[in-house]
């Protein structure tokens, strides 16, 4: 007995492409006429009323064609202007059409004039295309369509697919109501609602499945398609009022994408977490090991910040979990921040304005001084300290630095051997140091005895590298002049009281936590921590990776590729290939970095692959995580 296979019947307009033609031809038509707008929202109303059965489909066609004064010189252009406009994941799976063309149909009230064209480039033929046609006058103005056609009248595409008698199991792949009605009406087995471009509910509702994408529709067929795994169910929670560019970036790159204003206790972040394949955060939510052991999907974590202490990073690593941050995206608005405090400290302009909100003239010069010819000591000499070495020097101020690392002086700036050099020489002394905990009350008694009286003291760093009692009596004894303090050792979750024993102390700057908090610097975040996200999701990149080996990844065309996460012993590398040796795969790039406990490999292979692949190389001892990128 002879299996029949599956055939698809596919809608044009707002399915494989993302716009609806005489939308476009309209605005081809409408060009340069006063009534333009108007005239096209008109066009889009009936069209919408068309697609949604709320008319009847030959009236909407009729009042569109008569609004339209298209002529047949125009069709060469909407033809060119259709091909920019091939629905993303469509033109993404152009293999699935040429190697299933023989049962691929495209149905569509739409006209074949521009229908065909297209098409053919996708390999289906135009005995397979089923459409209206336009009817010309003498001059080659577009008066009228073929009313014989089946496709003219209301629900025609279900006399078309009739008529078709087609054997096997019928799939239809559309946007509109004006689709499923083929389902409605038994000749068709499944709907798809293709929501790719437009969702619309009354489709959607009634739909089998609704398809995000034509990788939505091809995975749940076990297709061949371009991803393995569709993006749309692939789950991203955003935590912490993260910038909405990152929810936008994010989705639009099909990924299916939940925000939340708020941070998460470590009991509601567990509930939440199974499923999750991308958690973003800022610094309040804690991923902890309890969180990672709930995590049953999580592939990325990204801090949308620059500090990663929240984040267990070494047990993210041991599940298989990448970690990215956002090391660079807020320096400008830090180190703007810091100007901006040693010019106020220097000035006692905080001082000066709590006098004067309460009724007090103290005009005076006490303890007011320019900063030009003073000397800043900056504590971390990485990315946010060289930025304020250069424009302090463009100051008049005179730079010196201590880091851990041997770091190569920017400007006219000098490396102090030891923190008790700088400490002694600084009038104002900067803090822009790293998380590591081996920094708690980096800045202490001792360290505050070796400052310089009259001193001023910046943290904008981490909230425990300053011992805030020691600072709090060298500021109450007046051996320092002021300080300004952006974090600090406990900061609340969310919005509300907090209390610390530097509030009310004369020429002190307290801010909670807004360094980086400028409308650039979250913009900048939103964009830089979701591409790192995409890149690795995408393509298995890991360049810029805090907990995990750096690898950078040609892209792949026409190719497979395994993502491997393994515990880094010997002889893991040779079992991989040794399983791919006995399925006979041909490796055409490969791609291994390792770190002290695990090792991350990339497999390219270029030909099919069974199925029994995958449970070989998942059950290779001491894999972690193993994924199937396309």
């Amino acid at each position: 007995m002879i299996e029949v296979g599956r055939k698809y019947v596919f809608d044009f307009d707002s399915t494989l492409t993302r716009v609806e033609a005489l939308d476009v031809l309209a605005d081809m038509t409408l060009k340069g006429k006063s009534d333009r707008e108007e005239v096209a929202r008109e066009i889009q109303k009936i069209t919408n009323l068309g697609i949604d059965g709320d008319i009847s489909f030959t009236e909407s066609l009729e009042r569109r064609i008569r609004l339209l004064h298209a002529h047949r010189d125009h069709l060469p252009a909407l033809v060119d202007e259709l091909r920019q406009k091939i629905s993303r994941s469509i033109a993404a799976n152009k293999e699935f059409f040429e190697k299933f063309s023989d049962d691929i149909y495209v149905i569509s009230c739409g006209f074949k004039e521009f229908i065909d064209p297209i098409v053919a480039e996708y390999n289906i033929p135009s005995e397979r295309v089923f459409a209206n046609t336009f009817e010309f006058d003498e001059e080659g103005n577009i008066t009228g369509f073929d009313e014989e056609n089946v496709l003219a009248t209301h629900n025609g595409k279900i006399e078309c697919l009739k008529n078709l008698n087609l054997e096997g199991e019928v799939q239809v792949i559309g946007d509109g109501y004006s689709d499923y009605v083929m389902r409605e009406a038994g000749i068709a087995d499944k709907f798809f609602a293709y929501t790719e471009n437009v969702h619309r509910e009354k489709a959607a509702n009634k739909a089998d499945h609704v398809a995000p994408n034509l990788d939505e529709f091809l995975f749940v067929n076990d297709l061949p398609r371009s991803l393995s795994y569709p993006k749309n169910r692939i789950k991203i929670l955003l935590l912490e009022n993260v910038h909405p560019a990152a929810f936008e970036n994010l989705s639009e790159d099909g990924f299916s994408v939940e925000l939340v204003k708020h941070s998460m206790s470590e009991e509601e972040l567990i509930q939440k977490i199974r499923g999750v394949h991308v958690l973003g955060i800022r610094s309040k939510t804690q991923v902890t090991q309890k969180v990672l052991d709930a995590a049953n999907k999580l592939l990325v974590v990204g801090a949308f910040c620059i500090g990663t202490t929240q984040i267990d990073l070494d047990y993210c690593k041991k599940k298989g979990v990448v970690v990215f941050n956002a090391p660079y995206s807020n320096t400008r608005s830090v180190v703007e921040l810091a100007i901006g405090e040693i010019i106020m400290l220097m000035r006692s302009i905080f001082p000066r304005s709590t006098e004067i909100h309460s009724g007090q003239w103290n005009k005076t010069a006490s303890n007011s001084r320019e900063v030009r010819g003073k000397n800043l000591g900056i504590v971390g000499y990485g990315n946010i300290g060289k930025q304020l070495s250069i424009l302090a020097e463009a100051m008049g101020m005179r730079v010196y630095y201590y880091d851990v690392e041997d770091t190569l002086a920017l400007g006219n700036a000098v490396q102090c051997g030891t923190l008790e050099d700088l400490l002694n020489v600084s009038d104002v002394v900067s803090l822009h140091i790293d998380d590591n905990p081996a920094n708690k009350n980096f800045i202490g008694e001792r360290e505050i005895r070796q400052m310089r009286d009259g001193a001023l003291l910046i943290n904008l760093s981490r909230g425990f590298v300053v011992d805030i009692q020691a600072l709090v009596n060298a500021l109450k004894a007046n051996k320092l002049g002021g300080a300004a303090i952006d974090v600090y050792p406990e900061e609340p979750r969310s919005n509300g009281e907090f209390r610390t024993e530097l509030q009310g102390l004369e020429n002190v700057i307290l801010t909670p936590h807004i360094g980086g908090s400028t409308e650039e610097a979250q913009r900048n975040i939103a964009d830089f921590v979701p591409n790192k996200i995409m890149d690795y999701i995408n393509s298995g990149n890991t360049v810029d990776a805090v907990n995990f080996p750096n690898i950078r990844l040609p892209k792949q065309s026409n190719a497979h590729r395994f993502l491997h996460i393994h515990r880094n012993v010997p002889g893991i590398m040779a079992r991989i290939n040794e399983v791919l040796a006995k399925y006979e795969m041909n490796i055409s790039g490969q791609y291994l970095s390792t770190d002290s406990e695990v090792g991350y490999v990339i497999t390219d292979l270029d030909k099919e692959y069974p199925k029994e692949l995958i449970q070989a190389l998942k059950k290779v001892e001491n894999t972690i995580k193993f994924r199937v990128l396309y």
